[in-house]
């Protein structure tokens, strides 16, 4: 699809060329001062280290907090300062802050896997992509299961600093979106986005398969409700209960929906539901 209308296709993996920074910063826009958007990115970058590291307890979460702090202000990039044009740092600089600090040597170490080991590449360079095309399309699909929630992410907070930054309408697909519903951290951001984007112009469009997982997230099933259009195509006898729960569907909506045909399935527009066929071109 990507190639068919000109598009970019960035594959996002361990031997690919495309590089995303967490330390990126977005651009302020008229009403959000330096401080704000220092303190909303340590904000992310702790759900980041959470996803990375697995949940840190409250002194760890608290050396972490101070530790980003001092990796961007090693940068010159502190509240008071004019950080438009200054150069984020890296992993690298952050593990390296850690290590110097009483009691965050053992996070240093557990973080050496994505500056060393085995997932060095990814998340340890300058942003080297831009997002100057009409549509362009992000792939996790090479990615280690391990690394894919982590990944996305990472990546919907670099789309979320370049909405934020120039204000245009957009819209911003997240196919499989139950991988961010695995972890609270992620579901958290997810949701966040879903109900900000408006206030910047952008529309949210999440797909899952696995729609089990995604509702029983306490962040997912309010992102389906506040969803202005919905459509549902088959669904496995195991889900149809929650789902119906959910979208208030009559007895003969759940029946069409157990044994709807391929692009068969019902279609919401606010309180409006009605039974479509989709057929591909």
């Amino acid at each position: 699809l990507s190639d068919a209308v000109g598009g970019s296709f960035l594959n996002i993996s361990l031997n690919s060329n495309s590089r995303v920074n967490p330390f990126d910063l977005p651009r302020a826009i008229e009403g959000e001062s330096n401080e704000d958007i220092l303190r909303s990115s340590v904000i992310n970058l702790l759900g980041l280290m959470n996803l990375a590291l697995g949940k840190l307890n409250p002194t760890e979460e608290a050396s972490m907090d101070r530790a980003i702090w001092e990796t961007y202000a090693k940068k010159d990039i502190t509240p008071a300062s004019s950080f438009a044009d200054s150069e984020p740092p890296i992993m690298q600089d952050l593990v390296e802050i850690l290590g110097g600090m009483v009691g965050g040597e053992s996070l240093a170490q557990r973080l050496t896997k994505y500056t060393e080991g085995t997932f060095s590449g990814i998340f340890n360079q300058p942003t080297n992509i831009n997002l100057d095309n009409q549509l362009v399309v992000f792939s996790v699909r090479d990615l280690e299961d391990t690394l894919r929630p982590i990944a996305i992410y990472v990546t919907l907070n670099y789309i979320w600093n370049v909405v934020r930054s120039s204000l245009k309408k957009r819209i911003l697909v997240i196919d499989e979106a139950w991988w961010m519903m695995q972890h609270d951290d992620s579901a958290k951001f997810l949701f966040g986005i879903a109900k900000r984007a408006r206030k910047y112009y952008l529309g949210v469009t999440t797909i899952t398969q696995d729609v089990t997982d995604f509702l029983q997230s306490p962040f997912g099933k309010p992102i389906v409700t506040n969803s202005s259009i919905q459509m549902l195509l088959k669904q496995s006898p195991a889900a149809i209960d929650l789902v119906a729960e959910t979208f208030f569907l009559t007895e003969g909506e759940k029946y069409l929906l157990l044994e709807s045909d391929i692009g068969e399935g019902i279609f919401f527009a606010g309180l409006k539901h009605v039974a479509v066929k989709v057929i591909a071109s």
